[in-house]
């Protein structure tokens, strides 16, 4: 055990910043879930672990060191082979950053699930890596807990064709993308056969009773090659529900679209914000000489686009604000009787009577006394 002196805190620090009692003097694989364990009982929403520096945990937004001496670089060999596998030091030499998920059991009853990015970086002139790993929770939230409109819970679930969900990073989407699963598999009668493929895989079901439903989560990068990989695999495998974490090429879009015309329930995400500008985004990956046939093919198929974006709700916390449309058979007639690059005007003018804007939900909010009014002002320019 390390047995210098540790780091002192400064008086009425918080006093939950202090050192892992337990630090070795070298770091076998042993010690990797132990120390993990111990920061999330700290209350850590992310750990990293950087070559040359200290173990830190953020708690309640502020950095504290977890261990007292730097992590050297065979500790850090032993950190990314118990994490990710032997392969790891290879695959970020290759310039390749690798993001996966990463779960431990301290005991037969309990669990603990990290959403982990691995990165190489240059520390003190030498290749080094750094290990961020945040907090997830067990169990997906519902959409009642997460605020979600009625009209979008009517909306979300289609029998079959595409819901985009859509927002920048850390708008909270695969939170809410992991809750519309959980209310399909709740339902009386689940939900068949459901397919994900995610990069990592975030939140698990299996807590979640559902007998008239199957889950198989398969994680990018990890499982399979690609996202249209996934939508080709999924074809193949008779499901009811594909979920592709992200829409992020032409080649996973049209596979989506695919599987959507083929009688699926198709959900993805991408990093879009607005719902015209998701349509325009979606239909801008293809060739200009495709495009037209990829639009009529993409509107055939869609029924329900969701943006959210997250923002700090007065007295604490974060509150989604969302943008929505849902296209029923009126919308898409209309819209795929009209030339698709008039569809941006078209799609915001339809807005408020099969949805709702960014701005209606913001002023929602604000008279609500739930936001600041310059948050207010900054999501009714979002469209």
């Amino acid at each position: 055990m390390a047995t210098r002196k540790p780091i002192s805190l400064k008086k009425g620090e918080n006093p939950e910043g202090q050192l892992w009692p337990d630090e070795p003097d070298r770091f076998t694989e042993d010690h990797v879930d132990k120390l993990l364990s111990w920061c999330v009982a700290q209350g850590a929403s992310d750990v990293t672990i950087q070559t040359d520096r200290p173990v830190y945990n953020d708690i309640s937004g502020k950095l504290y060191p977890a261990t007292f001496r730097p992590v050297d670089s065979g500790d850090m060999a032993i950190f990314l082979s118990k994490i990710y596998g032997a392969e790891a030091q290879a695959r970020l030499a290759s310039g390749k950053d690798l993001d996966l998920s990463y779960e431990i059991r301290p005991d037969r009853y309990s669990r603990m699930r990290f959403r982990v990015n691995i990165t190489a970086i240059l520390s003190k002139g030498r290749d080094a890596a750094q290990i961020t790993m945040r907090t997830l929770p067990t169990e997906p939230p519902t959409l009642e807990a997460l605020g979600i409109e009625e009209d979008i819970i009517k909306h979300v679930a289609p029998r079959q064709g595409m819901v985009v969900i859509t927002g920048p990073t850390g708008s909270g989407k695969t939170t809410l993308l992991a809750a519309v699963n959980r209310m399909l598999l709740e339902q009386p009668n689940g939900c068949g056969k459901m397919l994900t493929y995610e990069a990592p895989i975030e939140y698990t079901y299996d807590t979640i009773q559902s007998p008239h439903s199957v889950v198989s989560q398969t994680e990018v990068g990890r499982h399979l090659d690609s996202f249209a990989h996934g939508v080709r695999n999924a074809l193949r495998r008779k499901p009811n529900i594909i979920l592709i974490g992200e829409a992020r090429d032409k080649e996973t879009i049209s596979a989506a679209i695919e599987a959507g015309q083929t009688g699926h329930a198709v959900y993805t995400t991408t990093h879009t914000t607005g719902v015209a500008t998701t349509i325009r985004r979606m239909i801008s990956t293809f060739d200009p000489e495709e495009r037209l046939e990829r639009a009529s093919a993409l509107m055939e198929t869609l029924r329900m686009i969701v943006t959210q974006a997250l923002v700090p709700k007065i007295g604490g916390g974060r509150i989604g604000i969302r943008e929505w449309m849902h296209f029923d058979d009126a919308v898409r007639e209309k819209l795929l009787d009209m030339d698709f690059q008039d569809w941006t005007n078209e799609v915001q003018r339809m807005m408020p009577n099969y949805g709702q804007t960014m701005a209606q939900s913001a002023s929602k909010a604000f008279e609500a006394g739930l936001i600041e009014k310059r948050h207010y002002l900054m999501l009714s320019n979002i469209s």
